[in-house]
């Protein structure tokens, strides 16, 4: 029985299961971090999610078997999320500087107290540049790239198991 499970799951469409199952997985926690645990995301954390929506679209490898490009687009979206997430990893240690919208490096020296206020209430509150959770020395950011990349290569190995072709 275990045996017969085990085949399944490391077939072509199983692994497809997983990867897809692992994307789903990722988003929720994100959103339940979000939502449930009161951790707001900063703008490189939402620009790591929308691959895994792009991921998702991998369904059509199960629901259209012979169609390889879903098993590729799930894996781009996948890597690409990966990527983002090696990115963001790199802004929180400091390893390279993250997009503008991400960081508190305005200058407001010459603003009028109502343009100061203004400026202020119009900034991202959290930034990208900052480890706000992490586990066993590695932050979201990290942690989504480790999964991300294992969820492409579920993708690939499905792909080289021409379950697809």
């Amino acid at each position: 029985m275990a045996s017969t499970l085990w085949r399944a799951a490391l077939a072509p469409r199983g692994l497809i299961a997983l990867a897809l199952a692992g994307s789903a997985g990722l988003l929720l926690a994100a959103l339940a971090f979000e939502h449930l645990g009161g951790l707001a995301p900063c703008p490189l954390c939402i620009w790591q999610r929308w691959p895994h929506v792009v991921a998702l679209l991998g369904a059509g490898a199960l629901a259209l078997p012979g169609a390889p490009i879903w098993a590729l687009i799930g894996a781009g979206g996948a890597a690409t999320s990966g990527a983002i997430g090696v990115y963001h990893t790199g802004v929180e240690r400091a390893w390279w500087d993250g997009p503008a919208a991400c960081a508190a490096g305005q200058d407001m020296s010459g603003l009028s107290a109502e343009e100061f206020l203004d400026a202020l209430l119009a900034a991202d509150v959290v930034r990208c540049d900052e480890v706000p959770w992490e586990l066993l020395g590695l932050s979201m950011a990290s942690w989504n790239a480790v999964a991300s990349f294992a969820l492409a290569g579920l993708w690939l190995a499905a792909l080289r198991g021409r379950a697809l072709s």
